[in-house]
């Protein structure tokens, strides 16, 4: 018992002292993440939308689909990555591999299929008088579209911080592909993952006490904006 409360007291400590690792790895886990769930947004929310509001023909296919692509398993899409990004692989004269831009691809592949699934429940479980009454009185059906967007944006939100928390506490991808450099590509996970393996627990507890505080931030401003 006076172990963990030894490594808390000391996590505490490397917190409050704003320790240079510790933040270096939040602010490579923070820029990585929250890119990586914008590109994914961009992408995901119209494609989920679109699938909600359409019948086209293989509809349940592709949300069948897009449903087994949700649990992508992390390392399966570093190796791909891995070996687009590689110097004998297509993109590999870009020089991408083992740096933030490496992890965020593979971030964005993570998190595109939960954005997209979780918008398209949203769209699915609204008034389904919404876009046809909108087309009705002119809008257009970009417009009209957008409409029901809004009336379902929180949901849209929801599908936002469920892809957050995907890219942020994911270990695989970030290890494959950012080869968690110090300084660099060491994000929260893989700095927990490492440190504690070399017997580092109070950095580790450090890093996940953050990890777990961002979490907890995040879902505080989604309750938030439904009380409002």
């Amino acid at each position: 018992m006076d172990y963990l409360i030894n490594s808390l007291n000391a996590a505490l400590t490397m917190i409050l002292h704003m320790d240079q690792e510790v933040l270096s790895a939040v602010s490579t886990s923070l820029f990585t993440s929250f890119t990586a769930i914008l590109i994914a947004a961009v992408f995901g929310i119209p494609f989920g939308a679109a699938i909600g509001m359409w019948q086209f023909p293989g509809k349940r296919l592709t949300v069948t689909l897009l449903n087994t692509l949700m649990a992508l398993p992390t390392v399966v899409v570093g190796l791909l990555l891995f070996g687009l990004f590689s110097r004998q692989g297509p993109l590999g004269p870009l020089g991408l591999l083992f740096t933030p831009w490496a992890m965020i691809a593979g971030q964005v592949v993570l998190a595109v299929p939960i954005v997209a699934n979780y918008t398209l429940a949203a769209v699915a479980g609204a008034d389904q008088r919404i876009l046809p009454t909108a087309i009705t009185l002119g809008a257009g059906r970009l417009r009209g579209s957008w409409q029901l967007l809004l009336e379902v944006r929180f949901g849209v939100m929801a599908a936002i911080v469920a892809g957050f928390g995907r890219v942020i506490a994911e270990v695989g991808v970030a290890m494959m592909l950012g080869g968690n450099i110090r300084g660099s590509t060491r994000t929260m996970t893989t700095a927990i993952a490492l440190e504690t393996s070399k017997g580092e627990f109070a950095f580790g507890l450090a890093l996940g006490i953050v990890l777990m505080s961002v979490a907890l931030i995040i879902n505080l401003f989604l309750n938030m904006m439904q009380q409002r």
